[in-house]
């Protein structure tokens, strides 16, 4: 699936019965492939449903909420408009239970992307989409900013060096993180979360550069591969996890976490504005 080929950007009309070919994958290549200097990790990427709805047999509208985990490693990743549309042609489509449109959404979007996705629907009284407390520290919160200067917008990776060889721990996260669509070129917001260990580097510098990213064009996981690249290939650092929470667009978020540690000790975060 080709760029231009994408309903990203197109006007479309709505589905209101099962259309699984709604459906459509982008190569994980595209976005890698404009990385400078890519560094392999382990991760996955959780997507959250606000919006889905369906009939039961009777006839009756079911609402619930959901998760897809996609593993970092699979070939494709799906296209997010195309899968909003998917969702939402479920809204007049008859399903026995809630475990069988969940069957039905882990099969088709498997079979897409080539790979095992985990897929977990839940009731509006049975779920864990709690907002999280976030134990880290705020870096826009935890410098001078009246002597702290952007000097630019664009890209770069010169605000990335090492203050000393001293070992530091930084458990950290910014919510000015912005990116833009490398389609539509519609702004992404987020959160963005890094824990590092290795060589000083100071809280402004981590800013500047996180917020060089203001003009990036990129799909989500590919600025959470970037921030991942950029920061071992310029600090080599020990220990490095780096998670966005992007806000929600067409009742979907999308949340790339990208890490060289065991991957099963993190947990996801939803923030307030998820």
């Amino acid at each position: 699936m080709e760029m231009t080929n994408l309903v990203l950007g197109k006007s479309t009309t709505y589905d209101c019965e099962y259309a699984p070919s709604r459906l459509q994958r982008i190569k994980r290549e595209l976005g890698r492939s404009q990385i400078k200097n890519y560094t392999e990790s382990e991760g996955y990427d959780l997507w959250r449903l606000y919006e889905i709805t369906y009939l039961d047999l009777n006839s009756l509208p079911k609402v619930a909420v959901g998760k897809i985990i996609v593993p970092k490693n699979s070939e494709y990743i799906v296209e997010s408009k195309s899968l909003k549309l998917y969702i939402f042609s479920l809204t007049m489509t008859k399903f026995k239970s809630l475990e069988q449109v969940e069957s039905v959404i882990k099969r088709d979007l498997s079979e897409l992307l080539e790979c095992d996705v985990k897929v977990s629907l839940m009731t509006l009284n049975d779920n864990d989409f709690v907002i999280s407390k976030i134990d880290s520290v705020e870096l826009e919160s935890a410098i001078d900013l009246k002597n702290f200067q952007q000097n630019s917008f664009t890209y770069s990776t010169d605000m990335l060096k090492a203050t000393s060889d001293k070992q530091i721990s930084i458990n950290c996260h910014t919510n000015l993180f912005r990116s833009l669509c490398p389609v539509t070129a519609q702004p992404d917001h987020a959160t963005m979360f890094i824990e590092y260990e290795g060589k000083e580097i100071s809280y402004e510098s981590l800013l500047s550069y996180l917020i060089s990213l203001r003009n990036h064009q990129g799909f989500h996981e590919q600025c959470v591969e970037l921030i991942y690249s950029d920061i071992m290939t310029m600090l080599k650092p020990k220990k490095l996890c780096v998670h966005a929470s992007f806000t929600r667009r067409g009742g979907i978020d999308i949340n790339p976490f990208r890490t060289n540690q065991a991957i099963d000790s993190y947990k996801n975060v939803r923030t307030v504005r998820q």
